[in-house]
């Protein structure tokens, strides 16, 4: 039975919320290896809607373990906030079925300022982040200097510690002419949300590897999507994490020998929130249609998604980069009734022809997609459970994606409901 690793392979918003649900009720362990409350998962069960933000998937399901990796960087305010709405809509949560990783690091209220003066300064230069604290905490992260999880179970050493750390923010806040967190308040902040998060504090690398040894079956559930990658996303315009599959391994403290298959979450069309680079953009009826359609509003910010054609260059990258065995596409239903669709096969850069995305932040906002057109279909794809329930045109879309991308659709979803999925390889379906 095969662990598998649910990543995005676009700038995320691809449905991962569904996908991994599906998947979710055939393993026993669902666990978040990177990123923070900015992402969100939107699910949908038997007509009844829960939006996550930090927790994992699993957590809806009884009977699954959810854990929270080293990887993750936690707002245990947000967290406790999240636990208690949950609660309020009937999910039973305890340490039976919640673990948080002892080493995984905490989001403050300093950082949470700090992001937002942060953008706030940059004016025109603002990169677009959620104003949540994540980038601030992952820098205090590999500045030697976070407050982490495991910090809460001892508060006689904290004080040391948040000295060291306020040595390092209080001099931003002074040079952004901020006013200056005394300790003692952040003190008593944690002090007071620390029995909201003990109780499910573990070792997280040990009790992967117990799961592991026990033969279960163990989901890995990644945040945002490989083009917000902090390396290989379109920098600076990323998140502050790695996105990647291999983050997977990284971020749970279980060795890359257990991931074994690789699903990437990609939309039928492709959409981004914020600032940065977006070659297949559509500005016009077609983007607005889209949009529309798609419902595209983030799940945590609310913001309004920019939307665009289906990119081949870019979902490509994504595989060979996460080493993707196959892909999920979702949201194939909103192409329903366009007369023509567009999908970008290559880039034209300074009048050269190129086939990839170029690290250079110039030279990305220089791109230009060109685009193969082909013939839409007028039939409904929303519900379709089955192969045959496809119009012939959409299953040629989906066939020429696949030849494009260099690599085999295993999953289709045709609408937010968990059960309108088409299973397109058997393979999967074995392995999960």
């Amino acid at each position: 039975m095969a662990n598998v690793v649910v990543v995005g392979s676009q700038w995320g918003d691809e449905g991962k919320g569904k996908i991994v649900d599906w998947l979710s009720e055939r393993a026993d362990v669902v666990v978040r290896f990177q990123g923070g409350h900015n992402a969100g998962h939107t699910l949908v069960i038997d007509g009844k809607v829960y939006k996550l933000s930090l927790l994992p998937s699993g957590i809806v399901r009884p009977g699954k373990l959810s854990i929270l990796g080293n990887g993750v960087v936690i707002d245990p305010w947000a967290l406790a906030a999240e636990i208690e709405k949950l609660r309020g809509e009937g999910v039973e949560i305890s340490r039976k079925n919640l673990r948080i990783a002892e080493n995984a690091t905490l989001i403050l209220p300093l950082h949470r300022e700090l992001d937002a003066m942060r953008e706030a300064a940059a004016g025109a230069g603002q990169i677009g982040t959620t104003k949540r604290g994540i980038g601030p905490a992952y820098e205090d992260k590999v500045g030697r200097r976070a407050i982490r999880v495991m910090d809460l179970q001892n508060l006689a050493t904290l004080k040391p510690k948040l000295e060291r750390i306020l040595t390092h923010h209080n001099a931003l806040r002074r040079g952004l002419g901020e006013a200056e967190v005394a300790m003692s308040e952040l003190y008593d902040q944690l002090t007071e949300v620390q029995p909201d998060i003990l109780p499910f504090v573990d070792s997280a690398w040990a009790l992967m590897e117990k799961v592991q040894r026990e033969g279960k079956r163990i989901l890995f559930e990644g945040a945002q999507g490989f083009l917000l990658d902090n390396d290989h996303g379109t920098y600076p315009f990323v998140t502050s994490s790695n996105t990647v599959a291999a983050q997977a391994a990284t971020g749970t403290g279980i060795g890359p020998s257990a991931l074994n298959y690789v699903l990437g979450i990609t939309k039928a069309y492709t959409t981004r929130v914020g600032a940065g680079p977006f070659p297949t953009e559509q500005e016009n009826e077609d983007g607005r249609l889209l949009g529309e359609r798609g419902h595209e509003f983030g799940t945590v910010t609310g913001r309004q998604r920019r939307c665009g054609w289906f990119d081949a260059v870019l979902v490509r990258q994504a595989i060979k980069t996460s080493g993707i065995t196959g892909i999920a596409l979702t949201k194939l239903d909103i192409l329903d009734g366009f007369d023509t669709l567009k999908i970008c096969i290559k880039y034209r850069l300074d009048g050269q022809d190129i086939d990839y995305l170029p690290a250079s932040e110039g030279a990305q906002s220089r791109v230009e997609a060109v685009y193969e057109t082909m013939e839409g279909w007028s039939q409904s794809t929303a519900g379709a459970r089955t192969w045959n329930e496809l119009p012939a045109q959409a299953v040629k879309y989906i066939r020429h994606v696949e030849e494009l991308i260099e690599c085999p659709v295993a999953l289709l979803s045709t609408s937010p409901e968990r059960d309108d999925t088409i299973l397109v390889i058997e393979r999967l379906g074995d392995e999960i």
